[in-house]
């Protein structure tokens, strides 16, 4: 389905028409599960690109407002749920804009810094009361849920990749994630925290955008940025400022894994998912 500014105006005009005269600008990074435009200065429209996606934006609508107060950070604020059509076959969201870039190495200013910030978010995150919350499922593509979920597709990228990485060292870091006890509570997670989720003002973590992925369960899935993105100082910073046992540290890295996995085995190009490899194998 073709998702662009003019479909983004003929939904805001027939179903939010204050909205509706304002410009339509997309954004330079777009996201993979939804599709998201600026309107005018202070709104964005955002919606899903694939029928998995859809369930997201009511749990959104839900509990972000109810998230948000209880967060130092901002993030997406809902303004108003639109409705399918017959030109676009799914609900959709409007919502406030969230001013700022995407994070980068090249835009913060203090990556040891970003890393302790970002783990108090996420400690604060864990924090709330999960009572009522939406377990992990296919709403959040099983993010913390059980690994698993995705044993048969880690196993079988690591035999496609075959003399590209270690893959002894790949399935001993796998069994070891697989067999780590799960006995953390169950608490709210993200579920896809990554830099283009984590906006950055003035060098700093300004807000966390993008919980289509958030549910109750394990957090060990909010841990992966420590191969992903941080690396030395900020490893180390982060990995001290969120603590948790080994078995917690052992998931995460089954985490990061199956994802490098099934990224480097579509794409024998890309480095970042190949050093992700390297790093967490290393690390068993």
């Amino acid at each position: 389905m073709r998702i662009d500014a003019a479909l983004a105006h003929r939904l805001l005009r027939d179903q939010f028409p204050q909205w509706a005269d304002l410009p339509i600008v997309e954004p330079e990074v777009q996201g993979i599960d939804n599709r998201t435009f600026r309107v005018g200065a202070d709104v964005s429209i955002r919606l899903p690109s694939a029928e998995g996606y859809v369930p997201q934006v009511e749990k959104e609508q839900t509990w972000l407002p109810i998230l948000a107060p209880q967060l130092s950070l901002p993030i997406a604020r809902p303004l108003a749920m639109g409705s399918a059509t017959e030109y676009y076959p799914w609900p959709w969201s409007v919502r406030a804009w969230i001013d700022g870039a995407v994070a980068s190495v090249g835009s913060i200013l203090d990556m040891a810094g970003f890393a302790r910030d970002l783990a108090e978010f996420l400690g604060e995150l864990q924090r709330i009361d999960p009572v009522g919350g939406p377990v992990a499922g296919p709403h959040s593509f099983f993010r913390g849920g059980d690994l698993a979920v995705y044993d048969e597709e880690a196993r079988a990228a690591i035999a496609t990749l075959g003399d590209r990485i270690d893959g002894r060292a790949a399935l001993v870091t796998w069994e070891a994630a697989r067999s780590a006890a799960g006995n953390t509570k169950p608490v709210w997670v993200h579920g896809d925290i990554a830099p283009g989720n984590l906006i950055v003002r003035d060098g700093r973590l300004a807000a966390v955008i993008d919980f289509g992925t958030s549910a109750i369960g394990d957090p060990a899935c909010d841990l992966v940025i420590a191969w992903t993105f941080f690396s030395g100082p900020s490893r180390d910073a982060f990995r001290e400022s969120m603590a948790g046992d080994d078995d917690l540290w052992a998931r995460a890295r089954g985490w990061a894994l199956w994802k490098a996995l099934i990224v480097f085995a579509a794409d024998p190009l890309d480095d970042s998912a190949h050093r992700v490899i390297r790093d967490v194998t290393a690390e068993t």
